[in-house]
């Protein structure tokens, strides 16, 4: 709220486009906090009877939310400055919009480490989308003093070129964080983890073969279903203990909080493993 109010201001006071565009891309992060924010607090709620697996996916929506804000407000800030290209007319800027944008990236960049340390901490989507979208912030205060400066040495067509850069840097962020939200949605994930979660459960003793693994992610929390062959002729005491061995060495190895094993009997005329 400070730096977005700051920087609107100070870009009218000095006729700063670039400064201008960095301000309202602060204005998208109020809108985008508070939409993670709603979402991580939904996403807290415990399961209920319509929602049996608990409400995580509600971050994954709010980031999805926060992406089209970003990106609407990039969009503006491109059609504005590109019709201020051809319209020709450009204003000279004051330096003090290159002072305001230049320790407006130094503490984003703040505000980007911690961030993303608290977002590795909590295993949280959206906030680091979050800090993806702090770091942008920063480069772009800093494009902005760039441009600025070129602006108020005798080349004030850079003011409305580097506004134009700020706003392609926050469509392209707000693209990225889109596409990381719609692919948790979609039950999007790496196959290269998916393999090694595989070899992991094929070292388990008394698995005989990985018939199918399968992963996804709801909300923060990794969930694998397991699909394993094992002797035909161990008894479900037996059988049991595998799967507990294999749910313990995922969620030690991998993180993975909740798997789903099937057991099937090892099928005939196919030598096993002890």
């Amino acid at each position: 709220l400070v730096l977005a109010t700051v920087k609107v201001l100070v870009s009218f006071y000095t006729n700063s486009s670039a400064l201008l565009a960095d301000g309202l891309n602060n204005v998208t992060d109020i809108g985008a906090t508070l939409a993670v924010f709603i979402g991580i607090r939904i996403a807290r709620k415990p399961r209920d009877l319509d929602h049996p697996y608990g409400h995580s996916r509600a971050e994954q929506i709010a980031t999805l939310i926060a992406s089209f804000i970003m990106m609407s407000v990039g969009l503006q800030v491109i059609i504005e400055n590109i019709r201020s290209l051809f319209v020709g007319e450009f204003e000279t800027p004051n330096r003090l919009a290159a002072v305001v944008a230049f320790a407006s990236g130094i503490f984003m960049f703040g505000i980007y480490f911690y961030n993303n340390k608290v977002a590795k901490r909590t295993k949280s989507k959206g906030l680091e989308a979050s800090a993806k979208d702090n770091f942008s912030d920063a480069l772009v205060s800093f494009g902005t003093t760039i441009g600025v400066l070129g602006a108020s040495i005798g080349f004030p067509i850079i003011d409305p070129i580097a506004a134009i850069l700020v706003g392609a840097i926050i469509c392209k962020t707000a693209w990225e964080i889109f596409y990381d939200a719609t692919l948790l949605l979609t039950d999007g994930f790496d196959p290269e983890e998916m393999n090694l979660f595989t070899e992991t459960v094929d070292k388990v003793p008394g698995v005989h073969k990985v018939v199918d693994l399968r992963a996804r992610m709801y909300g923060n929390t990794t969930i694998a279903d397991v699909v394993i062959e094992v002797d035909g002729g161990i008894d479900v005491s037996k059988s049991h203990g595998i799967t507990d061995q294999i749910e313990m060495i995922l969620s030690e190895q991998h993180g993975i909080q909740y798997t789903h094993i099937h057991v099937e009997p090892l099928r005939s005329g196919r030598a096993g493993k002890d």
